[in-house]
């Protein structure tokens, strides 16, 4: 420039080298700063590739439902939409038909369901989708430091289990899940209802988390324009089902939506310190209801205000259902294992360290992997639940937090 001193672009050699100068002077305080989230997690997804293909060659495959899985698909291909009859090795298919045409997709590309090898790395390649997912929502709400995220993927061998070793579906109801929140966050409101109610579709422990998308949507768009979100979540549901809504309606409805469906004690993670009848007592499934209903209402009263606490209300809506379930098994892990560091770092207690934060991670993934389950490691469960459920009362107001609330378009294009 004639007159003057030639500024460098960005993308210029010494530009770049400036940077990686800086990273390298900051090296000591990467794992520390949230401005360095996408390089860590960058680093973190991309090994993990390697742990997936490590742990699909090397740790023995076990079979828990996959063969019913298939079995339940097989089923449907050969023509039978009654869902009362369509059973696998482990009982009735019990999952709404979202879930059907997925894993019928998957029965094709498997074989037919023999080629388990396959189906792993299938899973895998979920594992990593999900892992995209949440890392951007980390990425674009920096609330938790990066070396986090080591606990997020890494260390976790019961969420590496879950998705390559056994096979199960909630990995791909929460990997719905998670895309559903990503369009949330981005603005696209009519698009993300859509995938939830996939979500949903897959498997219906998804439901945890309206009531504080229904709280949002309120926010958001008010009584009268909400109605055709959920209205679509509806359709969805319904076209997904209607082969067999008109076979047999009732059957569709009690067993793919069956609330009240009995779990067994002897798989319990969460429990395990109840006598067996307690357990399985019907007026403590009530209490338990009535005790998650009126949590929801007092947060939903007292402490959703914000619509720009978008994430926090969806994660601790869900993260409510969790603690007064009637029962969690092993799987269930995955429902809210990627969302407890962005719970633990929002809380509201400042003199809480990181310490005790990892302290408390490792505590719950240590109950998750206790098999099976004691009286001490459910109990620990429930401590731990209860430190992050207090937490959250404590965390709101917050300011709001601009990466959650940025619309990089204009409104206009958002709100629909």
């Amino acid at each position: 420039m004639a007159g003057g001193v030639r500024k460098k672009s960005p993308g210029s050699p010494s530009a770049l080298w400036g940077k990686l100068l800086t990273l390298w002077q900051d090296k000591h305080t990467v794992p520390f700063r949230t401005e360095y989230t996408f390089l860590v997690v960058s680093v973190l997804w991309f090994l993990e590739i390697g742990i997936n293909v490590w742990v699909i060659q090397k740790v023995a495959y076990t079979e828990i439902d996959w063969k019913a899985y298939m079995d339940e698909v097989e089923g449907v291909i050969n023509g039978t939409y009654d869902y009362t009859e369509l059973k696998g090795d482990t009982g009735p298919l019990v999952y709404p038909a979202g879930f059907v045409y997925i894993f019928t997709v998957l029965y094709y590309i498997t074989s037919r369901g023999v080629n388990i090898r396959l189906a792993q790395y299938i899973f895998a390649a979920f594992y990593l989708i999900t892992l995209l997912l949440v890392f951007r929502i980390y990425h674009r709400t920096k609330k938790v430091p990066p070396y986090v995220f080591f606990f997020v993927c890494c260390a976790s061998y019961r969420i590496h289990s879950i998705f390559v070793l056994r096979l199960f579906n909630d990995p791909v109801a929460m990997m719905l899940l998670f895309a559903a929140v990503n369009l949330f966050m981005d603005g696209h409101w009519t698009l993300g209802c859509g995938l939830y109610s996939l979500a949903v579709s897959v498997k219906m422990n998804v439901l945890l988390f309206a009531p504080g998308l229904l709280l949002l949507l309120l926010s958001e768009f008010g009584l009268i324009r909400t109605i055709p979100k959920l209205t679509l979540c509806a359709v969805i549901q319904l076209l997904l089902g209607l082969p067999f809504l008109l076979e047999n309606p009732v059957g569709y409805m009690s067993q793919a939506f069956d609330l009240g469906r009995q779990f067994m004690f002897k798989w319990t993670v969460n429990w395990r310190f109840l006598p067996e009848w307690l357990f399985l007592n019907r007026y403590f499934h009530f209490l338990l209801l009535a005790v998650h209903l009126l949590t929801l209402l007092l947060f939903a009263i007292r402490r959703w205000k914000r619509n720009s606490q978008m994430v926090l209300i969806l994660f601790s809506s869900n993260f409510i259902g969790m603690c007064f379930s009637r029962s969690l098994h092993y799987q269930f892990y995955v429902w809210y294992f990627h969302t407890l560091p962005f719970l633990l770092w929002s809380g509201g207690v400042k003199k809480m360290g990181d310490l005790l934060r990892v302290l408390i991670l490792g505590l719950i993934e240590l109950s998750w992997n206790t098999y099976p389950s004691t009286n001490g490691s459910s109990a620990a469960l429930h401590v731990c639940h209860l430190i992050i459920l207090l937490c959250l009362w404590l965390a709101w107001p917050l300011p709001a937090a601009p990466e959650e609330t940025q619309e990089p378009e204009p409104v206009k294009d958002k709100r629909q």
